[in-house]
């Protein structure tokens, strides 16, 4: 069936149509002004969409023939004014001659099943089109570009070549004294397998992070201006800003790019001792957002004594502590006795120093420097898939190290190889997993 679609947002000058199917060719040229059924590949074409003897619009159609297409389809793209009554005019009259419109996803599902791309390939075209800073942006493209397809192609090459050897070995099992595979050898290639696939596991947390933005929570007494630093962070009046104490009673979340990377901001109620009921529910809130949060900005006016220092350190264990000296336009820098932690002095108010907390902050968020050959997980399916290759391999490596027989030992092998096939569609996928991958899509996409 050939499909169509509105690829562009409504209410701009231009807007394009996407059309794909075997169809593609011979519907266009029943509502354009020309014939297109033997138009080359790779051509653009101008001419009127008409329904009837009446015009609706001058436009452009770019042609694309099978395979060399985005859906590995004939495919076409049509150009036109971005008027509403336009595009729905253009859509009624694909429709009317043999088109259908297109379920969400449905040309870059199509692009999969045509083996245009991989399942993994697949799902970055979305994550490129949600992408919203540098760092997402590059990962998306890496995948996109096949860094992760071809990282797993190279551990399933390494598995299938272990399982074959026990497999030739079970063949050949009236031989007792046959063996193809040197048990200590298979245990260490076994284990490097392994320990590549816990590694792109564990990046699922920093790719997660960069994804949703890197969670950072700014805490500390009342009135010692957090609120202030976050408006000045965002260059917004978002939080409100008071010598009130305790006017900050929930968190207060937003967002700001550093070095194309979202850092996630969350204002939190000042932590004091309180009668206040709803005050109290907000420091509560505020030691929970310290549990998430993985980089924390404790503020501070005054030099904290040994016990507040003490428990914000227990507070921050496992996670990156920046303190942050306010209001040094009324205070002297004095050097502190206690605190031994490096501090960064600003001035909230004024502005002053902003930009090298930015690049603490920047640090403190160890993001990895990404080459083309590097590769993040940000996908919940893979990361779990990876975890349970993960498992898998390691009943290998047990079943290795106990000197279990080879069927068993295949066994386990196959069923990583079935897990990591998963990730790129390498084996029959449900439609219903693939229906659940491509709903979230935009439509003509």
């Amino acid at each position: 069936m050939t499909i169509c679609a509105l690829a562009t947002a409504p209410g701009g000058a231009l807007g394009i149509i996407r059309i794909s199917g075997p169809q593609t060719l011979e519907i266009l040229s029943r509502v354009l002004s020309k014939d297109l059924t033997k138009a080359k590949p790779n051509t653009i074409h101008y001419g009127h969409i008409k329904d009837g003897a009446e015009i609706i619009d001058e436009v452009l159609v770019s042609i694309f023939r099978a395979p060399h297409s985005y859906t590995g389809e004939d495919s076409a793209e049509i150009s036109c004014h971005g008027s509403r009554y336009i595009l729905n005019k253009v859509l009624e009259l694909l429709i009317q001659n043999g088109c259908r419109m297109a379920e969400p996803g449905e040309f870059t599902k199509r692009a999969y099943l045509n083996g245009k791309m991989d399942l993994s390939q697949a799902e970055a075209v979305a994550d490129l089109i949600a992408s919203s800073n540098k760092a997402t942006h590059q990962m998306a493209m890496s995948q996109l570009r096949g860094q992760f397809s071809s990282q797993l192609a190279l551990l399933r090459e390494q598995l299938l070549k272990l399982t074959s050897l026990l497999e030739l070995e079970l063949d050949f099992s009236d031989h007792e004294d046959l063996e193809f595979a040197n048990r200590n050898e298979l245990l260490e290639l076994t284990k490097t397998i392994d320990s590549h696939i816990l590694h792109l596991a564990h990046s699922f947390e920093t790719g997660q992070a960069l994804k949703q933005g890197i969670p950072v929570a700014i805490v500390g007494k009342t009135n010692v201006g957090k609120s202030t630093l976050l408006n000045a962070l965002l260059k917004d009046d978002r939080a409100i800003v008071s010598d009130i104490h305790g006017t900050t009673r929930d968190t207060i979340e937003d967002t700001i790019d550093i070095n194309g990377v979202t850092f996630r901001f969350i204002d939190t109620a000042g932590i004091r001792q309180t009668t206040d009921e709803i005050e109290q529910i907000g420091i509560e809130r505020t030691y929970a957002a310290i549990e998430k949060a993985r980089i924390i900005l404790w503020m501070i006016d005054e030099e904290p004594s040994k016990e507040e220092l003490n428990k914000m350190c227990l507070c921050a264990e496992n996670k990156k502590l920046i303190i942050v000296r306010n209001k040094i336009d009324k205070t002297e820098n004095k050097p502190f006795t206690l605190v031994k932690i490096p501090l960064i002095d600003i001035s909230a108010k004024y502005g002053t120093h902003l930009s090298d907390l930015e690049q603490a902050i920047y640090q403190a968020g160890d993001i990895p420097t990404l080459s083309e050959a590097d590769f993040i997980v940000t996908n919940a399916r893979h990361y779990d898939a990876l975890k349970r290759a993960h498992e898998h391999i390691q009943r290998v490596i047990d079943g290795l190290q106990q000197q279990l027989s080879g069927d068993l030992l295949s066994e386990d092998l196959r069923q990583a190889l079935d897990t990591l096939a998963e990730i790129t569609g390498g084996q029959i996928t449900p439609n219903e997993v693939l229906g659940n991958i491509f709903k979230n899509f935009c439509v003509g996409k």
